[in-house]
């Protein structure tokens, strides 16, 4: 993962050295040569898929103008660093810290799952029905696209709503993680997260920052220091942030990291509306792009 661009990048090199230092772990050893089952440690692929993120970004920076920004969940770090709200150094140093809490969190109550083939109000309802039958702690985590969320809470709670959801004939996907994330079972993680964040310097943006936890532009560092304190625990409004991304001007969108992902959740959020997107992983692709825009 990344290694392709490292090799042809010094920069990208740079970073992934920096990430080893500040994290503590010899990420290219995991992620270049490692077996994949080592690569699900969250205290690992969170500092490299930021390095991935970063990387990409800043080989297309000296050839795109961004009108915003947003990076879902963990990729909101990666956009505050290309929006110089946080230097790379801080976001390495974040997300090391919240790799490490995620980790710790696991206690084994907790659990996430996919619910596919459902609307927004019919999830919310579900959840809704779920957290009363059993009474635990559960929520929509993610807002995917209009027919995907994710939902996030005690185990009996996300198996109740699961049942729910098989029942009304949509699907519902275990999710392998090790915790509730996104949710308010992870507040004694982000009040320790909340103080490494504190440590860092958090500026005005170059570009408006949409955050997770509020579907809104972000164009101040105090608006952003305030998104960032309870991301942990907040939803991640990623249809309203498309939505608010679209208000703003964008008609294209620029995935920088590994997978594609969002961009291919981004037709059914955006519909019949007319958006060139592309997800740029490889020095090929970023190749590509550059020429094109150049």
């Amino acid at each position: 993962m990344g290694r392709a661009i490292a090799e042809a990048d010094a920069q990208a090199m740079d970073l992934w050295k920096k990430a080893e230092r500040i994290s503590g772990h010899d990420l290219r050893a995991i992620y270049w040569e490692g077996e994949e089952a080592d690569m699900a440690d969250t205290r690992t692929l969170q500092p490299a898929l930021t390095v991935v993120n970063l990387s990409v970004y800043l080989g297309l920076a000296g050839y795109i103008s961004p009108l915003a920004a947003a990076g879902h969940s963990l990729g909101e770090f990666a956009a505050l660093a290309a929006a110089k709200a946080l230097s790379v150094d801080d976001v390495l140093e974040l997300v090391a810290v919240r790799g490490r809490l995620m980790a710790e969190a696991g206690d084994g109550t907790g659990a996430m799952a996919a619910l596919l083939k459902v609307d927004r109000t019919g999830a919310e309802e579900m959840v809704a029905l779920a957290r009363d039958k059993t009474g635990l702690e559960l929520r929509v985590a993610n807002y995917n696209t209009p027919a995907q969320f994710v939902i996030s809470g005690k185990r009996e709670a996300v198996e109740a709503a699961s049942a729910l959801a098989k029942e009304r004939k949509a699907r519902a996907v275990p999710l392998a993680v090790s915790g509730a994330f996104h949710s308010p079972l992870m507040a004694e993680a982000a009040a320790e997260f909340a103080r490494a964040l504190g440590k860092a310097s958090i500026n005005d943006p170059a570009f408006p920052v949409v955050m997770n936890a509020t579907a809104a532009p972000a164009r101040t560092g105090a608006e952003i220091r305030e998104a960032m304190g309870r991301q942990m625990t907040s939803s991640v409004l990623w249809i309203d942030s498309v939505e608010a991304m679209w208000e703003i001007g964008a008609r294209r969108f620029v995935e920088c990291g590994p997978k594609g992902v969002l961009t291919r959740m981004l037709p059914a959020i955006l519909g019949e509306r007319e958006a060139a997107s592309g997800f740029y992983a490889d020095p090929e692709a970023m190749a590509a792009l550059t020429a094109e825009v150049a």
